[in-house]
């Protein structure tokens, strides 16, 4: 009698990660915008980790594509909400509400995004076609030291695609791209990953659809 509860339980919190675990691979995305091939694809030929998410946002690309360009550690953030940046990013100062000039850029293959304070986490700009396309690059999203300590590999590609859509608005795809290795740290990669990316990218979804929102 006091197993059964306790089964349950662990039925229930196994079946709850598991929807979480399947939003993180493509929550909102269609089945043809999972089998897309977007600008960026190319640069990890055999992923371990494709994570796909969709939304549409009620302002046109060019509205949106300023938002992005002021993205980053200690710029603009991710446009996640503060429950979200405090917890994983406590560090970072809170997502920017408005387009700030001395943020917004004309992004160009080579520029750098931060993530993280100096020498720590960035992403390179591989491809930038405005306001369409964005496709960011990172390996240096690991903890420091482990590459030489357990011959760790972290190779990152994070895509976001704006197309228009019906009512002057966007339909946005955002496209994960990760290789990692050995295998035990991509076995926990994908574990804590992919439902965090369903929180995060719904995130920022949101917070982007409030601010072109507000400013349109």
């Amino acid at each position: 009698m006091r197993v059964a509860p306790c089964a349950t339980a662990a039925i229930a919190v196994a079946g709850g990660y598991a929807a979480l675990y399947r939003l993180g691979l493509m929550s909102g995305t269609t089945s043809a915008e999972r089998s897309c091939v977007l600008p960026g694809d190319e640069l990890i030929s055999r992923p371990s980790l494709v994570t796909n998410h969709a939304a549409t946002l009620s302002a046109p690309p060019e509205q949106v594509w300023p938002w992005m360009t002021q993205v980053g550690w200690h710029r603009a953030g991710w446009y996640t909400p503060r429950w979200v940046d405090q917890l994983l990013f406590p560090g970072n100062w809170p997502s920017a509400d408005h387009l700030e000039p001395l943020l917004v850029r004309n992004l160009e293959p080579g520029d750098t995004i931060p993530d993280g304070p100096p020498g720590t986490a960035e992403f390179i700009v591989e491809f930038t076609e405005a306001p369409r396309t964005l496709v960011l690059h990172s390996r240096t999203h690991l903890p420091p030291g482990w590459a030489d300590r357990f011959g760790a590999e972290l190779d990152w590609v994070w895509t976001f695609r704006f197309e228009p859509a019906a009512g002057e608005c966007t339909r946005m795809l955002v496209r994960n791209r990760g290789f990692v290795k050995p295998g035990w740290l991509d076995l926990a990669y994908r574990a804590a990953i992919v439902p965090a990316d369903h929180i995060m990218a719904t995130g920022m979804f949101a917070g982007l659809a409030q601010r072109v929102s507000a400013r349109g």
